[in-house]
């Protein structure tokens, strides 16, 4: 099930193929309905019959025209409420896999989306705008079933009176051109409504996510301010919507009124005159009745429809997005890795800005491990991120085992790196589940094995629920040097043949950070390790030291060679020192 790449395509010709995917529901629901709409348009007809049956022909068969009527009133009763069960269950399924086929879609995206889209975006995205979509993809096509039943309930009365229908449907035409004008009118307003909805959003994510950053400054009112201008904005978006539908919907639902009273001007009149029966000129209006339900119906369908079509284009903005880093045709599996890493003459720049690296050459050989040292800015974090190929590099090679990093599967080679970044992301579940995410299958005994390792076991024994204690969002029911622990935990537990810690212990105590030194001390000597760090006890894991320069290699060695023979890398960890204290 995928929605359509063709961007040729009208936005509902996109989405048949999730309908296609609930077509069983789907037909049912509507089959049930047009079964149930037929019921409907057969009642009249056979309240003609009894009214002549009654007063004209004076016949006693009326409690059996009675008795017809309300079988076909309950019939109709059952096979709509069917209708609107299948209905629905069709509604929610496709809502749930849309939504399903957006979240699959962003896990496909590569960082760069990510750095330029807001997070609120996409939220309002996968939620108002598939709604949106959602309502117009299942209720329109039960709108049109009542209009073709509509076309029958003409058909009734063409047998009635073909001049009196053709009375009833003079206003008709103007219906036609009102929806049309309609429709122009409500796309541009809908656009912008489900713009700053997604607006709010941003905000309100933001306002979560940074709080503590708000409340560290004092901004709370300012934020309380900016989130009710962007209520505003949303606020006049609804007004001019609701103005558009105040101007246009009388035109909608009282034209059909206009052919009622036509009808019953020219009706009664043929009544009287002795051309028509009252059974048949209440039939008539029964079904003139019927016909006004769908042109009624018109003008939501429309405003359904344009708010559908704004959301769906701002779905597929999202669905129509490539992702930078993909699998090479012919990429093959990283399966033996020794842990050999060799940047020869590598370049990056993000989005095509000033370089980061520029001309970065160094080779590590399987087993070491290395120390990244440099100036904020330095690109230090930049070479973690090739490595895993968050990014791919502009130029030059970047090579694992002698094999181009864009070579292989990108699914291999994030099995093979493992990386604990700077800061830290834990899921709202359990300390449990948050180390064993790599590795679900994992059993207790090994959960614990990383956690000692990772010197977490103290403090997760001490919890109320220990490894059961579901964690606050983003972890930050824990301390950040707690949060670090159960990182490198979860990355030690996948026991990756090459390891990148960045600055994985900047927010750790200096004793506990001894502690887990000692644990990954020994881990590191069977594993390639790029350790970027600006402490001198973190530097001290490494074997080697690379001194980076305006995203360079300005020196190599050990650290107290490089103490010895490179002043800049004593003024670089003289500021670290300094920051950090």
């Amino acid at each position: 099930m995928r929605i359509s790449r063709d961007r040729n395509l009208a936005w509902w010709r996109r989405i048949l193929p999730v309908m296609a995917s609930h077509r069983v529901t789907f037909l049912l629901a509507i089959g049930m309905s047009f079964l149930s709409l037929i019921f409907q348009t057969l009642v009249p007809n056979m309240l003609n019959g009894a009214i002549n049956h009654a007063l004209v022909h004076r016949s006693s068969a009326l409690h059996t025209d009675v008795i017809q009527i309300l079988v076909v009133g309950v019939l109709a009763g059952v096979t709509g409420l069917v209708s609107r069960q299948f209905l629905f269950r069709t509604a929610y399924n496709v809502e749930a896999d849309l939504r399903s086929l957006i979240y699959e879609h962003l896990t496909w995206l590569s960082f760069s989306f990510y750095d330029r889209v807001q997070s609120g975006q996409l939220i309002s995205r996968a939620n108002s705008d598939i709604r949106s979509v959602q309502m117009y993809s299942t209720f329109a096509p039960l709108i049109l079933v009542q209009c073709c039943i509509g076309i029958l309930a003409f058909g009734f009365m063409v047998r009635i009176n073909p001049l009196l229908a053709v009375i009833a449907m003079t206003v008709m035409p103007i219906l036609y051109f009102v929806g049309i004008r309609m429709r122009r009118v409500m796309f541009p307003i809908s656009w912008i409504t489900q713009a700053r909805l997604a607006d709010v959003a941003t905000i309100v994510d933001e306002n979560v996510n940074g709080v503590r950053v708000v409340k560290s400054f004092a901004q709370e009112e300012a934020e309380v301010n900016r989130l009710a201008d962007a209520a505003e904005r949303v606020a006049w978006a609804y007004i001019k919507d609701a103005q558009i539908r105040g101007q246009w919907s009388p035109w909608v639902q009282n034209l059909p009124q206009l052919g009622l009273a036509l009808v019953l001007f020219f009706g009664g009149w043929m009544v009287i005159d002795g051309h028509l029966g009252i059974g048949a000129i209440l039939a008539f209006n029964a079904y003139l009745l019927m016909l006004q339900a769908p042109f009624m119906m018109l003008g939501q369908l429309v405003m359904m429809g344009q708010r559908a079509k704004a959301s769906a284009e701002r779905i597929f903005e999202i669905l129509d997005e490539n992702p930078d880093i993909v699998d090479r045709p012919g990429a093959f599996d990283l399966e033996v890795v020794r842990g050999a890493i060799d940047f020869d003459h590598v370049r990056f720049s993000y989005n095509a800005s000033a370089e980061i690296l520029h001309d970065f050459d160094a080779h590590i050989a399987p087993g070491e491990s290395i120390a990244i040292v440099g100036r904020t800015g330095s690109g230090k974090s930049t070479v973690a991120r090739l490595v895993t190929r968050f990014y791919d590099i502009d130029g030059g090679t970047l090579s694992i085992d002698g094999h181009d990093v864009r070579d292989v599967t990108l699914t291999s080679l994030r099995e093979s790196v493992g990386v604990v970044l700077d800061e830290p992301f834990l899921f709202s579940v359990s300390i449990r589940d948050n180390i064993a995410y790599g590795r679900p299958d994992a059993t207790a005994y090994d959960v614990e094995a990383a956690a000692r390792a990772a010197n977490a076991h103290e403090f997760i024994e001490e919890l109320p629920n220990g490894y059961e204690t579901v964690v606050g969002e983003r972890g930050y029911t824990l301390s950040g040097g707690q949060r670090q622990r159960i990182a490198i935990a979860r990355t030690l537990l996948v026991n990756p043949p090459i390891l990148i810690l960045d600055d994985a212990t900047s927010s750790i105590d200096v004793h506990v950070e001894a502690g887990i030194h000692e644990a990954l001390g020994r881990l590191l000597q069977r594993r390639t390790t790029i350790v970027i760090a600006h402490r001198i006890s973190t530097i001290a894991l490494a074997s080697r030291v690379l001194l980076l320069d305006e995203g360079r290699v300005v020196a190599s060695g050990t650290h107290e060679e490089l103490l010895a023979t490179t002043p800049l890398y004593a003024q670089v960890l003289a500021q670290s020192a300094t920051g950090e204290a």
